[in-house]
């Protein structure tokens, strides 16, 4: 469900920048940005690069993805 919400802005407009670089809709970007920051404060502990590589890895199409083989199997 969507909701209209105000916001900043210079938000609008960075958000703006981003989405188009990265494919999305401005409200998708937003909420992607939203998901990184409630998932890093959620986990303070996690490097913030690597909770948006994971939120955009969750995102990708599974056939794209590379199984996990460990070093010490290689």
């Amino acid at each position: 469900m969507s909701m209209p919400v105000r916001i900043d802005s210079d938000l609008y407009d960075q958000a703006k920048s981003h989405a188009g670089a990265e494919r999305r809709t401005i409200a998708g970007q937003i909420e992607f940005w939203a998901l990184i920051g409630k998932a890093a404060l959620d986990n303070p502990d996690l490097h913030i690069d690597f909770v948006r590589d994971l939120l955009v890895a969750k995102a990708e199409d599974k056939s794209l993805a590379t199984p996990f083989v460990p070093e010490d199997l290689v």
